[in-house]
């Protein structure tokens, strides 16, 4: 009897089905509380509930405890499925603190946000008419543009934990494993207030047309699908990809709010050197510098201010400058000064005064004033 016990909570775990899981520990349980074992009963109920328990045994350096799962402390301890060959983890447990006001974002989006949150905070108006908050969101844009930040936002702002799936774990080179994978992830948290993401969400959510794809992508997306119609409503599901175009035209129906996260505009990249980057710098930036960072993610401002910052700190000055600010955006587009009189161009168009070109970079000054002077007459004749 025993052994048939263990057996059932080998094949709950391997199949990732929590509720299963659950049933067949119960089950253990109980049949050592019958034999009259009640303290290998209560250690049992413990160990599940992610209470601290003293084993007979460490596990072994590099053998993860609780034969694969990790318990986690997330909402109400939970175990974290892992795929069943590379042994990694499908989802991490995730505490954001990032909230929305550190997310940037275009003011129409931002009340989509808003919205959403509100409908989850407070859904009694929605309840009087048996209406459910929305609870599925997906999120497309360019890299770096702040996908995965605003879904740290979400979670932050509802207080509750994220799970944020990794692909390296849940895709899989063994033919079924990867529709297996989805299935653990959405059972695991399924039973939990959580925020899910998934990242990468073209991967799995693929159209089902493309004829230079096997049939193991549509029975992915089939699976997708599935679990995503039996995704709980009291969990939000948001979903991030750099390529909406790719998605199956399926999945599009399974999400009630879209929201578009471009790249930044001119308001925004203000926005954001207002609420980042001028504690950093010497003196504020005026609008052709604003407009030469047009065409940046989030994620390349952020690299070329925390670049910028290195060239004042090796000069020994605690504020970048100008100069510093544009030189960096410049590198973040060319990947190198290989052509002076483009970067002279680019410098004085984009605001930057001849002197601190001058001074900045040592290019001679005859050269600056030359190349100016040439624009000064292109301007003239257009």
């Amino acid at each position: 009897m025993k052994a048939e016990l263990i057996a059932n909570i080998i094949a709950a775990h391997c199949s990732g089905d929590e509720s299963s899981f659950k049933t067949a520990v119960e089950a253990l349980a109980a049949d050592e509380d019958k034999k009259g074992n009640s303290r290998v009963s209560s250690m049992l109920l413990d160990a599940y509930k992610g209470k601290n328990i003293t084993l007979m045994k460490k596990p072994e350096i590099g053998q993860p405890a609780g034969g694969g799962f990790a318990v986690q402390s997330a909402g109400g301890s939970s175990f974290t499925p892992r795929d069943k060959d590379s042994l990694l983890e499908l989802y991490d447990i995730v505490h954001s603190d990032i909230s929305l006001s550190d997310v940037v974002l275009p003011e129409n989006q931002r009340k989509l946000l808003l919205q959403i949150l509100e409908e989850r905070q407070n859904n009694s108006k929605l309840a009087k008419h048996n209406l459910p908050p929305a609870n599925r969101l997906l999120l497309c844009g360019p890299p770096g543009c702040g996908k995965t930040m605003t879904a740290h936002a979400i979670a932050h702002e509802l207080n509750l934990p994220m799970a944020y799936v990794r692909i390296d774990g849940l895709v899989s080179s063994y033919l079924g494993q990867t529709s297996v994978n989805l299935r653990k992830i959405f059972s695991s948290v399924g039973n939990q207030n959580i925020v899910l993401f998934l990242d990468e969400f073209d991967v799995v959510a693929k159209r089902r047309d493309d004829e230079n794809e096997l049939g193991e992508l549509k029975r992915v997306v089939n699976s997708l699908i599935q679990n995503i119609d039996g995704f709980p409503r009291d969990s939000i599901l948001v979903a991030a990809t750099n390529h909406p175009n790719l998605l199956d035209p399926a999945i599009w129906r399974r999400f009630g709010r879209v929201a578009e996260v471009p790249k930044p505009g001119k308001q925004e990249i203000g926005q954001y050197i207002e609420d980042f980057f001028l504690p950093l710098m010497d003196e504020g930036p005026r609008p052709r510098h604003v407009a030469a960072l047009l065409g940046l993610s989030y994620s390349d401002l952020d690299t070329v201010a925390k670049n910028a910052f290195c060239d004042a700190a090796m000069r020994g000055d605690d504020r970048f400058s100008v100069y510093d600010l544009l030189k960096q955006t410049y590198l973040a587009r060319k990947h190198g000064i290989s052509d002076e009189e483009d970067y002279v161009r680019y410098m004085l168009a984009s605001g930057c005064s001849q002197a601190d070109l001058h001074r900045g970079s040592g290019i001679p000054l005859r050269l600056i004033k030359s190349v100016s002077k040439e624009m000064r007459r292109e301007a003239d004749y257009d």
